[in-house]
């Protein structure tokens, strides 16, 4: 098979879609394919099992075929382990908010979702970038998931090896957000497949595009339809977002006083809808750091980033072994899976039981809670579920 754009020069052209074509190649029987050098980078992830030969031009095609010029079949891809330590914010970069830092492991460990609240200047965004550098690498197939989306969307030549970090301004359109246009592309839920979907200033994003992200929360893949096609892509990402109290931000600020409207705050909250913030899994409160922890020294060693990636790996291993399949983690379990696969101690259930009826949680707020405290558990290596697994992970509901 050959693939590639002609040019009038006899130069050969990257296209689009080059995973795409090379699956559908070895789905068809093809031995053998002859793309532009271009493509290179991407056709690596799908190098097996079929020769792929990178060419530059037709000159270089027909010295191949007339065999006057040695060719050698593309390497298969090698994935890279080891991850650029000074191109993410870590842990250790936040100064203070070991509580916040503590649902941020919980909120990675078990890929929930979560809501970082409080006034500005906190660290609340800046927590929420440190969230890269604990993510795990992504696996072939992953690598292959993310690299075809993205390539539908935009004209590139490399493959995409690290976790998607999406952080769409808060003027993004409904289109931009859950895909479509013209030609039906994927949205950035879409494109932060297998990796992160970061929402700063949540309650500043239109009403229309946050109850848009209700159903791919849930189902992790979205249908865009138009009037001449319909296409389902994955949508299967971690949400992390940031709010401020109130449109100034300090709202039952000790420190600050609020002068924000009744009419101000309650049209700020109102757009937040309780279903939505019910798919939340952790929300938590960031405080305002005191100032002996602003001027706390700070040391070249970093004992939270790796004491973080340690429990995360832990609680990775744990979900491995627990489900025997990597791509399944806590939060994706479904209500049957949660109530047959987690077990819960009786003092676990009594509290559960006794939180549920005072705090009046819905459903699906009860199978969270229970979710987000298996991950708990993972992090410590519990076999089942105690009482004080649940106690943090109702901690964590919003209120």
């Amino acid at each position: 098979m050959f693939v590639g754009e002609l040019s009038l020069t006899g130069e050969i052209r990257p296209v689009r879609g080059i995973i795409n074509i090379i699956e559908a190649a070895k789905a068809h029987g093809f031995s053998e394919i002859y793309i532009p050098v271009g493509n290179a980078t991407q056709a690596a992830l799908v190098a097996n099992d079929i020769d792929i030969y990178p060419v530059q031009n037709l000159r270089e095609l027909w010295l191949k075929l007339k065999s006057l010029s040695a060719f050698s079949p593309l390497k298969p891809f090698v994935e890279n382990t080891q991850k650029d330590k000074h191109k993410h914010i870590i842990l250790d970069d936040v100064c203070g908010q070991e509580q916040a830092k503590r649902a941020l492991t919980i909120a990675v460990a078990g890929r929930h979702n979560i809501l970082l609240q409080g006034p500005p200047g906190t660290g609340k965004s800046m927590l929420a970038k440190c969230i890269p550098s604990l993510l795990p690498t992504m696996s072939l197939s992953e690598c292959i998931d993310v690299t075809k989306l993205h390539s539908l969307v935009r004209q590139t030549t490399q493959a995409i090896t690290e976790r998607p970090f999406r952080a769409p301004h808060h003027s993004a359109s409904l289109s931009a957000m859950i895909g479509g246009g013209s030609q039906s592309q994927p949205g950035e839920i879409s494109l932060a497949h297998h990796g992160v979907l970061f929402l700063d200033e949540f309650a500043e994003y239109p009403r229309n595009v946050l109850e848009a992200l209700r159903q791919p929360l849930e189902d992790h893949q979205i249908a865009v339809s138009r009037a001449n096609i319909k296409t389902t892509y994955p949508a299967n990402f971690m949400l992390v977002a940031t709010a401020n109290p109130c449109p100034c931000g300090y709202y039952q600020s000790p420190d600050h006083t609020c002068n924000c409207s009744p009419q101000q705050l309650q049209a700020y909250q109102k757009k937040l809808s309780g279903p939505l913030l019910d798919r939340i899994d952790i929300a938590f409160t960031v405080n305002r750091p005191t100032e002996s922890v602003l001027f706390k020294s700070t040391t070249i060693s970093s004992p939270e980033q790796d004491s973080a990636k340690f429990q995360i790996r832990t609680a990775l291993n744990n979900q491995i072994n627990r489900y025997h399949n990597p791509a399944i983690f806590n939060s994706s379990l479904s209500s049957h899976e949660t109530a047959t696969l987690i077990q819960l101690t009786k003092s676990a259930k009594n509290l559960l039981e006794s939180a549920t009826k005072s705090q009046n949680f819905s459903a699906r707020a009860f199978f969270k809670i229970i979710k987000v405290a298996r991950t708990i558990a993972d992090l410590e290596s519990s076999d089942q579920v105690d009482e004080i697994h649940i106690a943090e992970a109702i901690a964590y509901r919003i209120r």
